[in-house]
């Protein structure tokens, strides 16, 4: 099925999913952001300064690597990795960040704040923020500060001040809660830099617009180097700005596109963080989407060895192409996603992101069904260096 139609709509919506849920207090800032947004998007000269950034700040173009080790032990399909790993601060999270760093000096902010969870969103801000010279403070819940120590260190020594959350999970989602609320309070001077495809509009349209230079670099990448497109694209789905960057270009196209969810370590409550296979439409944070709740429609606990997908909702836009059929969502558990790391590592030199290894993990299973003169392309978010801890942890027992 080919992809037809432009979204969001006007108002926000992909279809029956996105919306602008937020309590009257941030209705004001967050239709000022939409009109500034829409008004520097297609500005020649906001466009040019961010492309100049990406290209002598950030590093772009990464490199699309083919992954020949591992394409010959699996047998089957051609693994082509989109290197985002390779990027400044070592995640795509810093495309978003710089495109939105820029438009909040554009509208006279002087003060940033965010969420992070795996951490790297907050790096990519601090670094962003440094390089601006804006003021800017982070919110982590306290069990990703615990499980992501290094980057704790990273936001702080650029100047970043960070805020543990210690209330519900202490995790992404309390993160986010945390931020909003800061926002609220400061709302004349303060930027809120949400870090994914999610939350109220315009925030789910200008993240996949920021982060569309992945998918973009990989198209033309691909056609150089094996003269097709790829049959299908795979990426880890939290939020879900990775895959909807990597996606979003090749939505004209026949490419299948396979997202991939924290499998955690079972099925039950609490154990897991894969939203299409246990959760079910609802609102959360300012859109409405796929999330884990219960019957009372209260949002359940989540788990994931990565601290990236531990997050009970998933952008809109990944929630109508999973419901138009254009775009396919799986998930995949801790141990295979463990597995993928050490065996990426092994075979390839890479140590990818736990993040990323579950995008992994599904294109070793997959590569094998597939035809020698097929192309797997995977995107490959973040690099593993923040994960290290967790891994020689789970190694361990």
């Amino acid at each position: 099925m080919k992809f037809k139609g432009i979204y969001p709509d006007s108002k926000g919506w992909f279809e029956k999913f996105g919306g602008r849920f937020v309590p009257e207090t941030l209705m004001a800032p967050v239709v000022e952001l939409e009109e500034a947004y829409l008004k520097y998007r297609n500005d020649k000269e906001f466009q040019a300064t961010l492309k100049h950034l990406l290209l002598t700040y950030v590093g772009r173009a990464t490199p699309l690597t083919f992954a020949e080790r591992l394409t010959e032990k699996l047998g089957g399909a051609r693994i082509f990795l989109k290197r985002e790993d390779l990027a400044h601060t070592g995640a795509h999270k810093i495309n978003n960040a710089m495109g939105q760093m820029l438009l909040a000096k554009k509208m006279g902010k002087t003060r940033i704040v965010a969420e992070t969870g795996a951490g790297q969103h907050g790096v990519a801000t601090a670094t962003a923020a440094a390089l601006f010279g804006l003021e800017c403070v982070i919110y982590m819940g306290r069990v990703d500060m615990i499980r992501q120590e290094p980057n704790v260190h990273r936001i702080q020594l650029l100047g970043a001040k960070v805020v543990p959350v210690e209330s519900g999970t202490k995790t992404l989602k309390d993160a986010v809660s945390e931020a909003m609320r800061d926002w609220v309070s400061n709302i004349r001077n303060t930027y809120y830099l949400l870090g994914s495809a999610l939350g109220p509009h315009p925030y789910p349209m200008m993240v996949r617009d920021f982060q569309s230079v992945i998918g973009l670099e990989a198209r033309e990448q691909i056609m150089s180097v094996a003269g097709k497109l790829p049959d299908e694209l795979v990426a880890c789905v939290g939020g879900g700005s990775n895959a909807i960057g990597l996606f979003y270009p090749f939505l004209d196209t026949e490419s299948t596109m396979t997202g991939v969810e924290a499998g955690g370590r079972n099925f039950n409550s609490g154990q897991h963080a894969a939203r299409f296979q246990g959760g079910s439409p609802g609102i959360l944070q300012g859109t409405q989407t796929y999330i884990l709740q219960n019957r009372d429609g209260q949002i359940e606990d989540t788990h994931s060895i990565s601290a990236g997908l531990d997050y009970a909702a998933v952008g809109p836009e990944h929630a109508m192409l999973k419901e138009m059929g254009r775009a396919q969502y799986t998930s995949v558990t801790d141990s295979e996603a463990m597995e993928a790391f050490h065996q990426t590592a092994r075979l390839e030199g890479i140590l990818p992101a736990l993040e990323s290894s579950h995008a992994l993990a599904y294109a070793i299973k997959r590569a094998p069904k597939m035809h020698r003169d097929q192309i797997l392309l995977v995107g490959l978010s973040g690099r593993g260096d923040k994960d290290l801890s967790t891994v020689r942890e789970y190694d361990a027992r």
